[in-house]
């Protein structure tokens, strides 16, 4: 059977060049990888408002997808809410596929070509990653290590581990869950020169230089300079983010296309850094304390997006003794208890700290990646610690309502479109990292249900509760790259698919 040999083949032998013993294990790994990948992608044509589906129809067997051109794709059911690798073939016709890269080209839609070579990498750089995973039962002491766990990536977008651009080499030498250790570097600028928002500190400066932390991908491939030594630090999930043992978190500019977007930091951000982090920081302390966001402690750019630096606060400092910080997104590749009740406290603390800010006027990108969790030392959640304010959304309006006054910020962090907000809370928390970690639409209807008691009844939380989840729509966007910005689906509320699952 056809599997995307190009991609494949082309890890196989760069892997045989740098990491031989490794070799064995990804040949084996790949069957997994692409029943990973076409799980997601399912998902997304199941799900996704796709212009080239024009029916789609659901039975006992599975779902039924009819194609603007007559041909019918035909596989199994599809929770939308659900992780893991669960689907092994998709019919076209009465063609079988195993190859989420093969089917794609197949479908000849509009940019499926390029798609198709996207999946192929992220099945190809998938198989590398479980090849090289650690198992260990034991738990990470730092923040980092937890971060390694996640070896599979998104657990919803098709491109989960596509790394374009990144030899395997590269992905050893960089991406966390091969446990590297990075040496950044820096690049000194005239400050004068440079756009900073908040201190920099000491150490980054030369004279009257400032020294921006580089990552050596970025120096080799997009600068196509040297940069001086600076310090060794840990991948994080991010990728471009690094934490400095004992010191910050440093997010550098790492101008590649990791699953969707190319990573960079734009001038945008910077400008805003110092002024979004005091507000949220003041905003933060309206829950009583049970929300952390970790501070901004300087940001600098030499006025462009592939050269740029942001310096925030390490989680692990709201941590109590005994307790440890998890990012959410770890949860699930972890052996932490994940009970029916404990899954109903964590639901019901960041949905009261979701809709608390969303009703004060700050909806949070809350998905996996940015929000972590305090666990006590027997894992109950305590509180929430969110990082990386770049992609949160601020209603001038209302802020005002509760007598906040808003930031002096302008662009695309400010709107009081309902939508827009909504989309931006429930789409990263309930349809993210809520759903990931409950691992299915009955769980997370379930965890809804246990949660609902005591919290504030706001017409945000009847939203919640009464319209269809939104989710960015991943292959849509993937698909479309001349539509500029995100694009949505609106998926089965998890109390319908309950209800269903129970009448079944």
């Amino acid at each position: 059977m056809y599997h995307s040999p190009t991609a494949e083949a082309e890890i196989a032998e760069e892997l045989a060049a740098v990491r031989p013993a490794l070799l064995g294990r990804y040949t084996a790994a790949l069957p997994g990888a692409r029943g990973a990948v076409l799980t997601r992608l399912w998902r997304a044509l199941v799900h996704e408002p796709l212009p080239w589906i024009t029916g789609r129809a659901t039975d006992a067997e599975g779902h039924t997808l009819r194609l603007a051109d007559g041909r019918t794709l035909r596989g199994p059911y599809c929770d939308p809410y659900a992780t893991g690798d669960h689907v092994r073939a998709i019919r076209l016709d009465r063609e079988r596929y195993d190859d989420p890269a093969r089917l794609m080209t197949d479908l000849a839609v509009p940019h499926a070509a390029a798609f198709a070579g996207e999946l192929a990498g992220s099945v190809a750089s998938l198989a590398l990653s479980r090849a090289d995973a650690e198992v260990s039962k034991e738990r990470p002491g730092h923040d980092w290590e937890w971060e390694q766990r996640v070896v599979d990536g998104h657990p919803y977008h098709p491109n989960c581990r596509s790394r374009p651009g990144f030899s395997v080499a590269d992905q050893l030498a960089y991406g966390p869950e091969h446990r590297p250790v990075v040496l950044l570097g820096t690049v000194a600028v005239p400050a004068s020169e440079c756009l900073v928002s908040g201190g920099w500190p000491e150490e980054l400066r030369a004279g009257g230089d400032l020294l921006l932390p580089v990552h050596p991908w970025q120096a080799a491939h997009v600068l196509k300079r040297s940069a001086e030594p600076w310090c060794a630090a840990r991948p994080l999930m991010a990728l471009r983010t690094l934490a400095v043992p004992g010191g910050p978190h440093v997010k550098t500019a790492l101008s590649a296309r990791l699953t969707s977007s190319v990573r960079d930091i734009s001038v945008y951000s910077v400008r805003a850094s110092a002024t979004l982090s005091s507000f949220a920081t003041e905003l933060a302390e309206r829950t009583d304390g049970l929300l952390h966001v970790t501070r901004a402690l300087g940001a600098a750019t030499a006025h462009s997006p592939d050269l740029a630096a942001q310096l925030r606060e390490s989680p692990e400092l709201y941590a109590g003794p005994g307790e440890r910080v998890v990012p959410v997104a770890a949860l699930a590749a972890t052996e932490l208890p994940r009970s029916a009740e404990w899954m109903a406290a964590f639901t019901r603390l960041a949905l009261t700290i979701g809709l608390r800010l969303l009703d004060l006027g700050v909806a949070l990108e809350a998905h996996g990646q940015n929000l972590l969790v305090v666990l006590a030392a027997d894992d109950t959640p305590l509180r929430l610690v969110y990082r990386d304010l770049a992609d949160i959304r601020i209603s001038p309006e209302r802020l005002a309502r509760h007598g906040i006054t808003p930031p002096a910020l302008t662009g695309r962090l400010i709107s009081d479109d309902v939508t827009v907000l909504r989309r931006k809370l429930f789409g990263s928390l309930v349809a993210g990292a809520l759903a990931a970690t409950a691992g299915s639409g009955p769980a997370l209807a379930a965890a809804l249900r246990a949660a609902l008691p005591g919290l504030p009844r706001t017409p945000d939380l009847a939203a919640l509760c009464e319209e269809p989840l939104p989710a960015k729509a991943l292959t849509l966007m993937r698909l479309s790259p001349e539509t500029p910005g995100d694009q949505w689906a609106a998926l089965p509320h998890p109390f319908v698919l309950e209800r269903g699952a129970s009448g079944q």
